[in-house]
């Protein structure tokens, strides 16, 4: 009796122990997912800012973007199969590391490169009446300020000499994309092995809670640091003359690496003390769902309780590979799936990597209140959708089939909302010599030299826009024929501008301010409509999500969840994350209207969009290939129905599969309304 009492004891010692164990884990891989989720939006918020610091085209920032998934591409096969047998709080507590340094290695070129440099009017800055923009002779610059001009190109250049700076950037985001590897496969895989079947659904519910809280601090860490000029610190922020609202503005971009860089490192300190197994709950270990170790390979030995360490040889793993493989592509409803996954990734991913810039060139909204907006607004739509899905499953008590069904329809309506989005957008802003002629006629052809600054030796490379009083933007004051010029930096007026004075609009005094003119009055209103319509649209889509994903695991076999996971994880990197960034940046750049030149000579960023064709290109790019994606769902909808529909009353229970041969315990489906209820498993990416 007392024996009884002593091991009943001592039985429930352990099993506070393991629960105890269980939600520490629980809690540092919460911390993580913000952690991964943090560094990863917060890239997404810096886009425009590299693209301006390094002066290069969209498509080579889509290409940055998508190292982290050639990161991943590297070691997600080895992680996702190998991972599950060896030590995972360890190898997700090293994968930390790795992203941490990868963080910082993102920042380290402001740290190498010269001060930021863009392109402004000089002029003494004491001085009432300063040198006329409109040179019509060199000599009448100083020799002075030419040699000047001279040495700080010729140094510009002694920067620039040598590796391209964002080539770092570029390795930092890849070795991003390593370090995230084993986060998802083996965290999750952790939990549903250790924990019950009734804790674990809410577990990951947790964990994907707080992965949704990391998108809107990384926005809003962006919204932050773009208001901070790139070199605060290094020089004197009283000679800046542009402010965060310029076009020409680069924000300290490089902050906000710093402070991911040291949350990852606090996010790996808890996996180095945590054991590699933990007692697995009474109610899950006859379970044929509860644990891929004991399940993975030697399923036939199940029945005589052979240890973990005893079972797991790495020549019969690397033997299963194949056959695993085999099982995963000969199954229709997640080979369709995958294509589906796939497609509309590409979809998602093109639009979120460019919807910063998407905002600021169309509404002309500058980069901080762009995150913002995006941090406070849309992140929370997608995370109120994710939930809702979640909801929506547990209270209608959805099978597989409906989860399908739900899947589909959240991605057909919600890219039907998204066609809305090509009435809202706002005119392309009136530039003399590219949008309109220098007389303000909206029919031209782009030439930036005409008879009112043929007077004048101007540079057409230059891009140094002020607004004229009749509402037209001139590219620089020296192409606006401006004579003179009053004031200092940002509040400098341009006098007896002849090419502003020939046009209805302007007054006898033809004078220009800094800065390129605002867009047309009805923009604010557009801005609103289109926010109203991208939050609808963000969480109808993200209602598929958690459907989605449920159906995914529910139409493979148990013992093979990490490596479907890691596979699918693959596909979507490689066929979605690492192309849709690139040929999105390549098709925008074909809207480019002025290109910037390098100081060095060679094409740097866009300065200019051509509004209407950006908007065509990116929303008809995003519709295209989320459409093919709602067909392929309908093509799996119909399997799922042939497959199920005759035969929902009689499928087998799990526990009855157990009973079958190997062979049969590899078949494509396994269908369990229980599981489904209980395992809430939404880890479908916020990509919205």
């Amino acid at each position: 009796m007392q024996n009884s009492t002593s091991d009943f004891g001592k039985h429930q010692g352990i099993s506070e122990l393991a629960l105890s164990l269980v939600r520490i884990f629980l809690a540092a891989l919460s911390f993580v997912y913000f952690a991964k989720a943090l560094s990863g939006s917060y890239l997404k918020s810096t886009i425009t800012q590299i693209e301006k610091r390094f002066d290069i085209p969209s498509s080579l920032v889509g290409l940055i973007d998508g190292s982290f998934e050639i990161g991943n591409l590297l070691i997600i096969i080895l992680v996702s199969y190998f991972g599950a047998k060896l030590h995972r709080p360890k190898i997700i507590g090293a994968g930390c590391l790795i992203m941490s340094f990868g963080t910082f290695l993102i920042a380290m070129p402001q740290f190498f490169m010269g001060h930021y440099r863009y392109e402004i009017f000089s002029s003494s800055s004491n001085s009432t009446v300063s040198i006329s923009p409109c040179l019509q002779d060199q000599n009448q610059l100083p020799v002075s300020v030419l040699e000047r001009a001279q040495t700080q190109i010729h140094a510009g250049c002694e920067k620039e000499a040598g590796i391209s700076m964002w080539i770092y950037v570029l390795l930092g985001n890849l070795l991003r994309g390593i370090g995230e590897t084993p986060i998802q496969p083996l965290g999750i895989a952790y939990i549903d092995d250790h924990a019950t079947e009734e804790s674990a659904a809410f577990y990951i519910g947790c964990v994907q809670t707080v992965a949704i809280i990391g998108p809107i601090f990384g926005f809003l860490l962006g919204s932050l640091c773009a208001t901070l000029y790139v070199d605060i610190g290094f020089v004197d922020m009283d000679s800046i003359s542009i402010t965060h609202k310029d076009s020409q503005w680069v924000g300290a971009w490089w902050l906000g690496y710093l402070i991911a860089g040291v949350v990852s490192i606090l996010a790996a300190i808890p996996f180095w003390f945590l054991p590699k197994h933990l007692p697995r709950p009474d109610t899950r270990k006859d379970s044929s769902t509860s644990s891929e170790q004991s399940k993975f390979i030697n399923e036939d030995n199940r029945e005589h309780r052979i240890t973990y360490q005893e079972q797991v040889k790495f020549l019969e793993m690397a033997r299963d590979f194949l056959p695993s493989l085999k099982s995963l592509f000969g199954n229709p409803v997640y080979f369709l799936y995958l294509c589906s996954s796939i497609t509309q990734f590409n979809s998602l991913i093109g639009m979120v990597t460019y919807k910063a810039k998407y905002i600021e060139q169309q509404f002309g909204q500058s980069s901080s209140k762009t995150n913002f907006v995006i941090g406070l607004i849309n992140i929370p739509a997608v995370a109120l959708g994710i939930f809702s899905g979640g909801l929506i499953m547990k209270k209608f008590r959805l099978n597989v089939l409906g989860a399908a069904k739900l899947s589909l329809g959240s991605s057909f309506f919600g890219y039907l909302l998204l066609l809305l989005l090509f009435a809202i957008g706002c005119k392309n802003v009136d530039v003399a010599g590219l949008t309109v002629s220098y007389k303000g006629h909206k029919q031209v052809e782009r030439t930036l030299f005409s008879e009112c600054n043929s007077g004048c030796i101007c540079s057409k490379n230059e891009w140094d826009p002020i607004c004229g009083e009749n509402g037209i933007t001139y590219i620089s004051a020296c192409l606006a024929g401006c004579k003179t010029s009053n004031g200092s930096g940002k509040d400098m007026i341009f006098y007896n501008c002849s090419c502003v004075g020939i046009t209805e609009l302007s007054s006898r005094q033809s004078s220009a301010v800094m800065g390129p003119c605002q867009k047309g009055n009805e923009c604010p209103k557009m801005f609103l409509y289109f926010l109203v319509v991208s939050v609808i649209t963000s969480f109808t889509l993200s209602i598929g999500g958690t459907p989605g994903y449920i159906l995914l695991l529910r139409c493979i076999n148990p013992h093979l969840k990490s490596f479907a996971l890691g596979i699918y994880t693959l596909a979507i990197r490689v066929l979605a994350g690492i192309p849709a960034p690139v040929y999105f940046g390549v098709s925008i750049d074909t809207t480019c209207l002025k290109w910037g030149s390098k100081r060095c000579g060679g094409q740097g960023a866009c300065r200019l969009y051509d509004s209407n064709a950006f908007r065509y290109i990116y929303l008809g790019l995003t519709v295209v290939l989320g459409t093919m994606s709602t067909f392929l769902s309908v093509a799996v909808l119909i399997i799922l129905k042939k497959r199920y529909t005759p035969h929902n009353e009689t499928i087998p229970a799990i526990g009855e599969r157990e009973s079958t041969s190997v062979k049969s315990r590899k078949s494509d489906f396994v269908n369990s309304d229980h599981v489904i209820q209980t395992t809430y498993w939404p880890e479908k990416e916020t990509r919205l």
